[in-house]
């Protein structure tokens, strides 16, 4: 049984199917199944998934009638075997290490839901989507209250920014209104989440949207039945903070709840200039080149690259520079700083731009230090060297050890045991080796 159903309805998506496929099969994590479902498609798009079906036995094609999103999920939770649900939309994408953060992140905790942060696409710009400024842990009532806060948020919205378990659906026979056009994956979340006790908040974002335009008038349908519809959304909405909260505290907070009525879906845009935009492909670190070569210098370059991308991961998770985070690491390893030339050499930045980076995590609590005047140049290296993380860096050195075994899983990825610990005793040594050729 596989760990984990990967569910995407399929329709007319002949142009961008192959990317939104692709991603999914080039996950780091292998256990899953993978639902394509065509819904009545009229062009190419049934032939070019056959064919990722005929490649991939993890691929699972169902060629239906046209009946909508809805009911093609639907068709799909019922056919699924893994543990977990995990959905995309045709033209979108989703990073490598979606998966395995997703699964990672609820078999850890115990939470009965996780949600990411997600990638905004606009043509070639992309920025960070999230809601919660927070990684970890919370219980239903308490993420209840954040989405209060902007109730029509995307974030909160959508399934393709979630992991859900399918113990909990089929216990409570959940499943998508077909009748709705609009918001249908937000009822169901908001009926999938009275049953779950918690929530994990995962502040990496995992999802690539691609939003496509077009209203629901512009989709057909008349304005008497998007009155009901939107009613009826209205109805679900109000009815689940009804069960979240008591009569008192749902009273109170009554017309913050209703701000609902006039709020608007939105997800935000990705516009140039703005802080936080990006050209797509800049976002996260990935290897631009295939190997020429089988030696050392390829090696050394895929490692770094899997590191980078890692500690990138951890950076986003907690609010935090990729310098701040090598510093922390370094801390972690070594123990304490004997130089700030040594810092910053491990940093690949100047020794300015070290002691303001440890000046950043004495700010944010995860270091102290003794204070530093720039006027004092004599005292910087004594300073330095009597850095100590606090406690408040114990999520971070979690995070941490967490990245650094997931890039050991990577690199002895279908190794045996005993190859892995040939490996790693191997590696130490060419540790040694290079330390006594590099250390003078």
């Amino acid at each position: 049984m596989p760990k984990i159903s990967i569910i995407v309805p399929c329709y007319n998506a002949e142009k961008l199917i192959s990317r939104c496929v692709d991603s999914v099969l080039a996950q780091e994590f292998r256990d899953f199944e993978l639902f394509l479902m065509d819904d009545g498609s009229t062009d190419g798009t049934g032939a070019l998934l056959d064919a990722y079906a005929e490649k991939d036995p993890r691929v699972r094609v169902v060629h239906k009638e046209n009946s909508g999103a809805a009911d093609t999920r639907n068709r799909a939770i019922d056919l699924a075997e893994g543990e977990y649900l995990q959905f995309l939309d045709a033209d979108d994408w989703i990073a490598p290490e979606a998966s395995r953060l997703f699964l990672d992140a609820a078999e850890k905790s115990g939470a009965g839901m996780v949600i990411s942060d997600f990638y905004r696409v606009v043509k070639q710009r992309t920025s960070r989507k999230g809601s919660i400024d927070f990684d970890g842990l919370i219980t239903r009532d308490e993420f209840a209250e954040w989405m209060a806060n902007s109730p029509a948020d995307y974030y909160y919205g959508v399934l393709w920014n979630k992991f859900f378990r399918r113990d909990i659906v089929e216990a409570h026979h959940l499943r998508m209104d077909r009748n709705m056009r609009w918001c249908e994956d937000f009822i169901f979340n908001l009926e999938y989440l009275l049953y779950v006790k918690d929530v994990y908040v995962l502040r990496v974002p995992l999802y690539y949207y691609v939003k496509t335009e077009g209203s629901l008038v512009q989709q057909g349908m008349k304005i008497g039945s998007i009155v009901r519809m939107k009613l009826s959304m209205i109805e679900y909405y109000t009815n689940f903070y009804k069960h979240i909260y008591s009569p008192a505290d749902y009273d109170e907070k009554r017309l913050k709840l209703y701000s609902f009525l006039i709020d608007y879906s939105h997800d935000d845009a990705a516009i140039p200039l703005l802080p936080g935009t990006k050209r797509l492909g800049q976002e996260r670190t990935a290897a631009a080149h295939e190997p020429r070569m089988k030696n050392a210098w390829v090696y050394s370059y895929y490692l770094d690259r899997m590191l980078q991308r890692n500690l990138r991961i951890v950076a986003e998770r907690q609010n935090l520079d990729e310098q701040e985070v090598k510093a922390i690491l370094f801390l972690r390893v070594f123990g304490r700083i004997e130089s700030l030339k040594e810092l910053a050499d491990y940093l690949g930045c100047t020794q300015v731009a070290a002691i303001t980076c440890l000046s950043q995590l004495v700010l944010k609590g995860y270091l102290n230090m003794k204070a530093i005047r720039p006027e004092l140049h004599d005292m910087l290296d004594a300073a330095a060297a009597a850095a100590r993380l606090t406690p408040a860096a114990e999520p971070v050195l979690v995070s941490l050890k967490e990245a650094m075994r997931d890039v050991d899983e990577a690199v002895t990825d279908r190794f045996t045991d005993e190859e892995k610990e040939t490996f790693r005793s191997l590696a130490l040594r060419s540790l040694s080796n290079l330390r006594e050729r590099l250390v003078r």
